[in-house]
């Protein structure tokens, strides 16, 4: 069967999965009495482990046979959930999240993970993480009675050894010694065998593998071996796993012995090898149960590779562009027939245009589903209590800006995290609960997405930024003190900018939120704050719907065109010269009350003039957060929706232009970015 075909469905469904056991681990954290959690989290590792065994993946399919192992202990009872316990399992996820992205990437999806399987089989047989090990007590009793003792072989295991010797293997017996201050011994006999396998096979070992897993050993134990290695390489192979103290190797004395005949050796290799068999049958009964699952989803949806929606995307860029012009010739043709044949098709790829974008909306929660994970880390970390609300999960955006959001955001949690929620020990002595909460909301307002961050933490404290913004060289004392709270909390937005006492992994470190900020205004959005000291901080995030098809006003400067997007746009305004006022050096006008600097567009990107000044200005009143601006242009052309094509590698340093659109006619029109233009 060729298996590539699959291999994208393979990972797309193996990320469901993975995400759905995350979210469960979590849910099973907050009620570990629930056994329907547990159910659903096997559930899902069964089906990953049949679907990654079926497509050949066996250390994927290994280390999730070895987590099931694990759940089916807590289903069943006999394995407790305490935070060390999940805290294994979810590092056993990111283990497999890592595989199946070395998969998505064209790897082969191996990878270490000899130290968390070690740690899975402790738990299955019976020790936490949380506490000493249930053997230790009986095995300190005993260590004098299990000694290292010299091996002594079967007739089947002589024969191995003997045969193996005459194909040119090296027979040794290796003994291993641990350090006294050893912990998780078990967990170091693991990984050694995982090196011994590697090069050679195990033939036997004392003590045998059951009490090497109860640790019922003092601190070494002796393993027989066939390899093709030398004494050298296999020294070095296991002095890299650690806590490993020394090793004695040497050649076993073989007797002569009968050796069995093939038919002996065939039989007895058989019935070891059937041991495994039952696992096959659950990878057979995994692969069942997800043909069935997706026979019953065929009937509803389908997968679509992106790049093939972004191969659509662009294909109607070009019917866009070629429609402006189909609509400027029918004015200029002026014929009624062409007219309505050209609106009855811009109605129609108007609704085409909706379908294609809607087809590339995609759930915030995409992003959203790896925040509780995060802040569950960071709270222990941290030593708070913390409790994620997040509220319109099932909000959309354009594939492009979900791309880009996701680490402003991480941001601001961590922010939030470290900055804002307070310990349990101060919250309590302020008469606050000792779980912080952090909210994150997101919701539709009009041709904009809004996602807010509200933590009821210490909130932002206009002093401590205030001095903080005058040492830095921000604002003199002069300004800051006619600052008001909001002006004075967008100072944290500051390049390098930090309230922090010390550095740590959180923060600290200079990298303020002035990438966040930066990041949200190149998507055309914009981040705003509000605050209350002692009562918490809220952070709202701007953001436009789509970014590849956008309404702009068109403008005319001298013979060139450019274009300034609808969403920065307050109003148009026709300003006559003599109203125009002067300030600090800067022209100026009066509008509705307000001071707005004039900025002249033709002397921004070097327009030469062909004419004398007119005796009033055409202005396009621009926003930016608070702040305004007036654009001053030579005229209006009017409103359209225009295709937004990047510049290239070459000019992605113009300033005050993000991009540039083909109109009807086949010129270009250059994109104004109205945020550089606004100080």
């Amino acid at each position: 069967m060729e298996m590539a075909q699959y291999l994208e469905v393979f990972i797309e469904e193996s990320k469901e999965h993975l995400q759905n056991i995350n979210d469960q681990l979590l849910e099973l954290e907050k009620n570990p009495e629930d056994l329907t959690i547990v159910n659903e989290i096997f559930r899902s590792a069964h089906t990953l482990k049949g679907m990654s065994a079926t497509m050949g993946y066996e250390d994927l399919a290994s280390l999730t046979h070895q987590m099931e192992n694990v759940l089916d202990g807590i289903r069943n009872k006999q394995i407790s959930v305490t935070t060390g316990v999940l805290d294994v399992v979810f590092q056993s996820v990111d283990d497999l999240e890592a595989m199946v992205q070395s998969i998505a990437s064209g790897g082969d999806g191996t990878r270490d993970v000899a130290q968390v399987v070690a740690q899975l089989k402790m738990i299955e047989n019976g020790y936490a993480p949380d506490t000493p090990s249930p053997v230790a007590a009986a095995a300190e009793t005993t260590r004098s009675l299990l000694d290292v003792q010299t091996i002594e072989y079967d007739e089947f295991e002589t024969t191995v050894l003997v045969q193996s010797k005459e194909k040119g293997f090296y027979p040794y017996e290796v003994t291993v010694t641990l350090n006294d201050d050893c912990l998780l011994k078990a967990a170091r006999v693991y990984m050694v065998f995982e090196v011994i396998e590697q090069i050679g096979e195990v033939i036997k070992s004392v003590p045998d593998t059951q009490k090497l897993e109860e640790e019922q050993f003092d601190s070494s134990f002796t393993v027989s071996v066939v390899t093709q290695a030398d004494r050298d390489e296999v020294r070095q192979r296991i002095m890299k796993v650690s806590e490993v103290a020394s090793i004695e190797i040497k050649t076993i004395e073989l007797p002569v012995a009968e050796t069995l005949n093939e038919e002996q050796i065939s039989s007895t290799a058989s019935s070891r090898q059937n041991v495994r068999e039952p696992s096959s049958e659950k990878n057979a009964a995994a692969k069942s149960e997800q043909t069935s699952v997706k026979a019953q989803h065929s009937q509803k949806t389908i997968r679509v590779n992106i790049e093939r929606l972004d191969i659509l995307m662009n294909l109607f860029e070009e019917l866009v562009i070629d429609r402006g012009r189909l609509e400027q010739i029918s004015k200029e043709l002026d014929n009624n027939e062409l007219h309505e044949t050209v609106e009855r098709m811009s109605r129609i790829s108007g609704d085409l245009q909706n379908i294609i974008l809607n087809m590339r909306m995609v759930p915030v929660e995409t992003v959203f589903n790896r925040f509780p994970r995060m802040v569950r880390q960071l709270a222990r970390d941290l030593g708070k209590q913390i409790h994620l609300e997040i509220i319109g999960a099932e909000t959309e955006l354009d594939r492009t800006v979900i791309d880009e959001i996701g680490d402003p955001l991480v941001h601001l949690l961590r922010n939030a995290i470290d900055h804002g929620i307070e310990t349990p020990e101060v919250r309590r002595n302020q008469g606050k609960q000792e779980e912080g909460t952090v909210l994150l909301k997101a919701y539709h307002s009009g041709n904009h997405v809004f996602i807010d961050l509200e933590d009821d933490g210490a909130g932002i404290s206009r002093e401590k930024v205030l001095k903080k913004a005058i040492k830095n060289g921000i604002v003199t004392e002069q300004a800051a003190s006619s600052l008001s709270n909001k002006q004075v909390y967008e100072l944290i937005f500051s390049s390098g900018f930090s309230t922090a006492d010390k550095i740590s992994d959180v923060s600290g470190r200079g990298v303020g939120l002035d990438v966040v900020k930066n990041t949200i205004e190149s998507l055309g959005g914009s981040v705003s704050i509000d605050s209350i000291e002692g009562a918490g901080s809220v952070f709202s995030i701007q953001l436009p719907l789509t970014l590849s098809i956008i309404s702009v006003l068109l403008v005319e400067i001298v013979q060139e065109k450019y274009a300034i997007p609808l969403s920065s746009i307050i109003e148009t305004a026709i300003v006559r010269k003599e109203d125009i006022l002067h300030a600090h050096n800067q022209k100026v006008i009066d509008f509705r009350g307000k001071i707005v600097p004039l900025v002249y567009l033709k002397e921004i990107f070097e327009v030469p003039a062909l004419a004398e000044e007119e005796s009033y200005h055409s202005v396009v009143i621009v926003r930016k957060g608070e702040k305004m601006a007036g654009l001053v242009v030579d005229s209006f052309i009017g409103q359209q929706e225009v295709v937004l094509k990047s510049l290239g590698n070459y000019l992605n340093s113009v300033f005050a232009i993000s991009g540039a659109t083909i109109l009807g006619d086949g010129q270009v029109a250059l994109i104004v970015d109205c945020n550089a233009l606004i100080k």
